[in-house]
């Protein structure tokens, strides 16, 4: 079986989007997703500095595009990897990655969603200095009781001997002063106590977003950070990505159920690495690759033939539109019970530029609008859902 993991904050490191753009069609697609979150990814992928990128409003959507644009690249259309790809999983932000990758929100709507957690986490981090400390090594309870020992949260337990601490600038450095018996501590290049009690002002906000996000359950089964248990409803996806700001990613517990449902290969994309080296520590016998560059690809091709698993992809229950960017909708003419067609017109967007027009990619039934006309929409918002069977019944 095959999974795919998905990184997050921390494994960016400067021009790591270089060679990626040299792909065909990646930098087109990356313009547009930059369009979606409001943020030049093109440039902070390629020419921002390290200090720049570890800005988590930058980093955040920086990751999760990066991902989204090298599962392109893996896999030519979604539904070739719903058929092989037998399960995956995000740590932190990578679930979002994870969450659309999957179906359950599509990658506009993951970039609006990423780009307000990323503000939202920036903001609770400026209310106090805050970082992440990782502790390698150790004996585990003795790392979490001196972690505990001095007032720190074990934010991310992620197996494999390493805790990464979080908590204010003063009690990192107590930690690294006095750290647990035969463990080294190493501070991580992010902005903030991240999955803590100081990031629950950026749960509200997010909680907010997600209640009008309408989902899909996942086409492919998701290992999630809060216990390591798999999920298929969408929505509940999209609860569990919106309380883990806040809370413990446990990887660790991740990492036992890809063991669990008998996973022997595991791709890592882009910002790969982290994650690589826990699953070659904790998930012995299995094959493991970091996706750096596009030159990984022939090795992933090759993983996806030898680890994935031939099965159906089942079809979604609905099917979204959405904006394509900013401005005020005029709703068109199709009611609930209309049929649409692909490539109809369903509605335009306008702007103190221009108009868009609205199309729907794929045909089915309206089951309901989910704006009013005249309503202000921002990119990647949801519009319409479609029934893609032809009927509601």
């Amino acid at each position: 079986m095959l999974a795919i993991t998905c990184p997050g904050q921390g494994s960016q490191s400067p021009g790591f989007l270089n060679p990626w753009l040299e792909l065909p069609g990646v930098a087109d697609r990356l313009h547009w997703l930059s369009a979606v979150a409001g943020i030049d990814l093109a440039a902070h992928g390629t020419t921002s500095d390290e200090e720049t990128i570890k800005d988590t409003a930058i980093a955040q959507p920086l990751i999760v595009a990066a991902g989204l644009l090298s599962l392109l690249a893996l896999f030519e259309h979604p539904a070739d990897g719903f058929r092989v790809v037998g399960a995956g999983a995000g740590h932190s932000v990578g679930e979002i990655t994870a969450a659309s990758a999957a179906g359950v929100i599509s990658a506009e709507q993951a970039m609006v969603l990423v780009r307000e957690r990323g503000r939202g986490m920036a903001a609770a981090a400026q209310a106090t200095p805050t970082g992440m400390s990782a502790v390698l090594g150790g004996d585990p309870d003795e790392v979490l009781a001196t972690i505990a020992r001095h007032g720190l949260t074990p934010a991310n337990i992620n197996g494999a001997g390493q805790v990464v601490a979080a908590g204010t600038i003063e009690q990192l450095a107590a930690l690294a002063e006095a750290p647990p018996a035969k463990a080294r501590v190493m501070p991580l290049k992010v902005a903030g106590a991240f999955h803590t009690e100081h990031m629950s002002p950026a749960v509200a906000e997010m909680g907010r977003l997600a209640r009008a996000v309408s989902t899909h359950d996942a086409r492919v089964p998701l290992v999630s950070n809060v216990d390591g248990a798999v999920i298929h409803s969408g929505r509940e996806v999209l609860s569990r990505i919106v309380s883990q700001v806040s809370n413990p990613v446990r990887w660790d517990l991740c990492m036992e159920t890809l063991k669990d449902l008998g996973v022997t290969g595991v791709i890592e994309i882009p910002p790969a690495g982290a994650l690589t080296g826990l699953a070659k520590r904790g998930l012995k016998g299995v094959e493991v690759l970091a996706l750096k560059t596009p030159d990984d690809l022939e090795a992933a091709h090759r993983m996806v033939r030898e680890h994935g698993s031939a099965r159906s992809a089942s079809q979604p229950t609905w099917r979204l539109v959405t904006a394509p960017a900013k401005g005020t909708v005029e709703v068109g003419s199709a009611g609930p019970g209309a049929a649409v067609t692909p490539g109809d017109v369903v509605a335009r967007i306008s702007s103190l530029r221009d108009t868009l027009e609205v199309r729907a990619h794929h045909g089915g039934t309206v089951v309901e609008w989910l704006v009013e006309d005249g309503d202000p929409v921002s990119p990647g918002q949801p519009l319409l859902r479609l029934h893609p069977e032809g009927s509601i019944a």
